[in-house]
């Protein structure tokens, strides 16, 4: 048995839970649930990100004291993850008094590689990010994520020196060391690494009241980002607890937006502390609606609660664990989604269900006694993290099954009692495949797996009185 740590990236509370908070919380729980299946141990982190400007400035213009306001936005977060029935075992909150402990004594581990100097230059608040010259130049001086200015600040902050760990970061993804997902991805960082500066990782606290005060110099508060990233080993109980057991991390899952942190500061911070580098960090792409980033300017933003309402959870989990790709940007439009629900999931799989629970039934056949096997062509896409193609794979064998029904014709076969033996034979087989898919299925819709292995296991083999997804149909 192993022990697996696998990490999401805490969104900050100062907005309602969206799409791509799901697909972190899903990719992270298929992975999970896939391990524990082997036989695992998992640890499996969840958290909100509480301090920053951002949460600051949003609960003084409700005109709620900031600590109200993340209790409040921190239980929204805790009460989407157990809507999509996400297995974590740990959560954590940056407001949490050992969390800003164990960062003080983080921030002392960091010693001669911090220092303290004058920075002038650009800032996105939306980002909670400095931006340089280049940058600026390249992108207009309008932040693309957020559709503002960037703000022109002079200000006396510490520095983490970036310079000392270029050369080991960049050895350590070019060995594999600490894999980069999808590989473009990569190359990418190792662009971003070479014009990488040096990291302000602190704020003025006149500037920024709401953050975790620098060891000995209560002017200056954390840079959120600092703060933030520290979580992950800080759950562990990092540094006063030795957390070898579980670190380096398995797998650290972010969106492609917020990689550079996980992928350059981060490394610096725990290369700094004498740590050893997560295995693999793995970047998703964006959930777009109609072609397009979601935006509230533009008016196109995708309620994930309104579409986990519309068909329930076992639908969400299906649409965006497997027609939103695993790495890359992907669509969604209510007619894709409507599209999936009726032709893939009713029909494909939840007449299949039925109609060969029916064949079944008429035979008077008994619930099989099955045995999972494990198949080498799933597992390595899946240690591959690539999820949807792994979900292709599992879905390749639902259609298969239902041409097999169709070539085989087990109610022809049901017409001649001489052909009987047969047609158990036939009937046994194909309940055992789709046994062996629902087994498959585990990891994406655990739901959906347990209920086909109540019908096909229990004393006798019966339809479900209801449909495992109703098809509906235009009104």
């Amino acid at each position: 048995m192993s022990k697996i740590y696998l990490t999401t990236a805490i969104p900050y509370v100062n907005g309602a839970p969206h799409i791509g908070h799901a697909m972190d919380y899903l990719i992270a729980d298929t992975y999970a649930r896939y391990q524990k299946e082997k036989g695992n141990e998992v640890r499996f982190q969840a958290g909100t990100d509480e301090h920053g400007n951002k949460n600051y400035k949003k609960a003084e213009n409700l005109g709620i004291p900031i600590q109200q306001f993340a209790d409040d936005n921190s239980a929204k977060f805790q009460n989407f993850i157990k809507k999509l029935d996400v297995e974590y075992t740990d959560f954590i909150r940056t407001t949490d008094k050992d969390h800003e402990r164990r960062c003080q004594e983080i921030w002392k581990k960091l010693g001669n590689h911090i220092y303290r100097d004058t920075y002038e230059g650009w800032y996105c608040e939306g980002c909670e990010r400095f931006i340089t010259q280049k940058e600026y130049d390249e992108k207009n001086g309008v932040c693309p994520d957020h559709n503002k200015p960037y703000e022109k600040i002079k200000e006396e902050n510490y520095y983490l020196r970036i310079s000392n760990f270029k050369d080991k970061i960049a050895q350590a993804i070019e060995s594999g060391e600490m894999k980069i997902l999808p590989e473009f991805r990569a190359k990418e960082v190792l662009s971003l690494l070479k014009d990488s500066p040096d990291v302000s990782i602190s704020r003025p606290a006149e500037h920024l009241p709401w953050g975790i005060p620098v060891p000995g110099d209560d002017s200056q508060v954390m840079y959120v980002w600092v703060d933030a990233l520290a979580n992950y080993i800080t759950v562990l109980g990092y540094p006063e607890q030795d957390i070898s057991e579980y670190w380096p991390a398995t797998v650290q899952f972010v969106g492609k937006d917020i990689l550079r942190f996980h992928a350059i500061i981060w490394p610096a911070i725990l290369l700094a502390c004498g740590l050893s580098l997560p295995k693999t960090i793995c970047s998703h792409g964006f959930v777009l609606s109609n072609g397009q980033k979601m935006s509230k300017s533009i008016g196109n933003v995708v309620d994930p609660i309104e579409v986990l309402d519309s068909k329930g959870l076992p639908a969400f989990r299906y649409y965006f664990l497997r027609h939103a790709d695993s790495f890359a940007d992907s669509d969604f439009t209510w007619d894709k989604y409507n599209a999936a629900y009726n032709n893939e999931l009713a029909n494909d799989l939840g007449n299949l269900v039925q109609r060969l629970a029916n064949l079944c039934k008429k035979q008077d056949l008994p619930g099989r006694k099955y045995q999972p096997k494990r198949d080498a062509d799933y597992e390595a896409i899946m240690d591959s993290f690539y999820f949807s193609k792994a979900f292709d794979y599992v879905w390749e064998k639902v259609q298969s099954l239902n041409r097999a029904i169709d070539d085989k014709k087990p109610w022809e076969l049901a017409k001649d009692p001489e052909r009987h033996d047969e047609l158990l034979l036939i009937l046994g087989e194909l309940s055992d495949e789709l046994l062996q898919v629902s087994y498959l299925l585990k990891p994406f819709l655990p739901n959906t797996a347990a209920a086909i292995s109540k019908v096909f296991t229990s004393d006798k083999i019966l339809p479900p009185d209801t449909p495992l997804f109703p098809k509906e149909y235009k009104k």
